[in-house]
């Protein structure tokens, strides 16, 4: 396997978690356009190279060690985009207001792989679940 850029691996963190329950929703897809899109981190990252991404995130998926693949990619990530990551996974889980188990159990792998305390986790759902409110 070629080396994955650190916008791929992000990339592969949003769609993990939005396909871990084997529904991912029209909000989430349309949450990770628009970070791709917005996010600095994503500065110069095209919208072919978000496709091309997501598709090799679903390939790995497909096989029987796919999401461990994804979090040990995810665990290779610099230390300052660590908590990036996991508050992309937050933000997509919250998009469709509709958190569900898988999307929890997932969410704890991805903290005890990147190493972030639970306090952080908490914080940088919260703060997910307050952007994607209704009035």
């Amino acid at each position: 396997m070629s080396a994955i850029s650190v916008q791929d691996t992000l990339v592969y963190v949003m769609v993990s978690i939005s396909a871990v329950d084997s529904d991912m929703e029209e909000q989430e897809l349309l949450r990770i356009g628009n970070v791709v899109k917005t996010l600095p981190v994503f500065k110069g990252y095209s919208s072919d190279q978000l496709v091309n991404a997501a598709k090799s995130c679903r390939d790995i998926l497909d096989n029987d060690e796919g999401l461990e693949t994804v979090l040990g990619l995810a665990a290779g990530l610099p230390e300052n985009l660590r908590e990036t990551a996991y508050a992309l996974a937050a933000e997509i889980a919250a998009a469709d207001l509709n958190v569900t188990a898988e999307e929890v159990r997932l969410l704890q792998m991805l903290r005890n792989r990147l190493s972030i305390s639970k306090l952080k986790c908490a914080a940088l759902e919260l703060a997910a679940r307050a952007r994607h409110q209704t009035a």
